[in-house]
């Protein structure tokens, strides 16, 4: 039997997985820091740099300042954002249904009203001309 050169035990992988778990939190929470600063247009870009090189050579100490030092602006920061792209969300949706009716489906339904004595034939006409034009 050869020798047994290391050991890897249950204790061992768990130790692992818990390492692995809070390395995947600190860098989850740089990026949101990171994010923060650069969603931020009140602060210059001067003091983005500072927040950044800091959070390159002394991250812990700078990541637990800038959380408590702006931390309560994050939220709002992120609630802005959030307002801002679902703004844009809803005007993208209400512009691609305003385009989805083509100049067919129009016609046929003033063709539709036109039949059914709703619209008058100048009517019906003027809707025409001004649909195709």
């Amino acid at each position: 039997m050869p020798p047994v050169l290391a050991t890897y035990e249950l204790g061992d992988a768990l130790l692992t997985v818990l390492s692995i778990f809070f390395m995947v939190i600190w860098i989850w929470i740089l990026i949101v820091i990171l994010l923060d600063l650069f969603r931020d247009h009140q602060l210059s870009g001067w003091w983005k740099a500072v927040w950044v090189f800091f959070l390159i050579f002394i991250p812990v100490i700078t990541s637990l300042i800038y959380l408590i030092a702006r931390g309560g602006g994050m939220r709002d920061r992120s609630i802005a954002e959030q307002k801002e792209l679902q703004k844009a969300t809803n005007e993208y949706i209400r512009e691609a249904a305003g385009k989805s009716v083509s100049s067919a489906d129009e016609l046929h339904k003033l063709a539709d009203l036109k039949d059914r004595g709703i619209l008058s034939e100048e009517e019906f006409a003027a809707q025409k001309a001004k649909l195709l034009a």
